[in-house]
């Protein structure tokens, strides 16, 4: 049962949902495999996909148990007939909140206002990590999602409201050649909120990506005078405010 979209919460409903459906197909499977093994369940315990009688080397495996099911194991009738759930999860009992730090470097022309992002480096918490792949991916598109807010996305309109940047065609986004290569570094603290020990990971690029990159950009400008530029950080935009930072020159 979900209570709404929001705060990179997938892993952690969907996740708590199958390892708690994963429990009760454990548990009738113990029953199961005390018929198929000729032993109580209280002493079989389940290992590394295979229910085994404790202290002994007999043993049924979850997918031999399953084959047998399908087959013409006998069974009586007040005994499970499969290992099929069904079950309704309430979720995790509270919000969990991943962390990070990110770090941008720039390098920024002062006769044309041009930014280059030279390198970028962050270390992120996102508890335990179920595919660290995934994860890695979604930190990629979220950072350039950021990077591309702060230096070059904006949306125009006309003055009856009509978009005028409507098409990738004339509303900038970042490529591949508008970013360095990512170092990424894992620093997983296991939450106790939810039986996996997951959090969040979805929007964190994004929220790490816009502020390291729109700080680096400020401070690499705040010795020229320049304290603040609207987003997005434009070479003209920064060319301008370079320019209205400027002493005036004497006649």
């Amino acid at each position: 049962m979900g209570d709404g979209s929001g705060g990179s919460k997938s892993i952690m409903h969907s996740g708590t949902a199958i390892i708690e459906s994963a429990a009760k197909v454990i548990e009738k499977g113990k029953q199961l495999a005390g018929y198929v093994l000729e032993a109580a369940p209280a002493d079989i315990a389940f290992e590394h996909g295979r229910f085994v009688i404790v202290g002994t080397d007999r043993t049924v495996s979850i997918m031999e148990l399953a084959q047998k099911l399908h087959g013409d194991l006998k069974l009586p009738a007040d005994a499970p007939q499969s290992l099929d759930v069904v079950h309704v999860s309430d979720g995790p009992g509270a919000s969990t909140y991943p962390n990070g730090c990110h770090v941008a470097e720039v390098e920024i022309d002062p006769e044309t206002g041009f930014v280059e992002l030279v390198s970028y480096s962050c270390v992120n918490d996102f508890g335990t990590l179920v595919n660290p792949m995934i994860v890695e991916g979604q930190m990629h598109d979220g950072v350039v999602q950021g990077i591309g807010q702060a230096l070059m996305e904006q949306a125009v309109y006309d003055e009856e409201g009509q978009l005028l940047t409507g098409s990738y065609m004339d509303y900038a986004m970042p490529r591949a050649a508008d970013v360095p290569s990512f170092a990424l570094a894992d620093h997983p603290v296991p939450t106790k909120t939810n039986p996996l020990g997951v959090k969040g990971c979805g929007e964190a690029g994004c929220a790490g990506g816009l502020p390291s990159t729109m700080n680096a950009v400020i401070d690499a400008l705040a010795e020229c005078g320049v304290r603040h530029v609207d987003m997005p950080l434009t070479p003209f935009r920064i060319w301008q405010a370079l320019r209205a930072a400027r002493p005036s020159r004497p006649q």
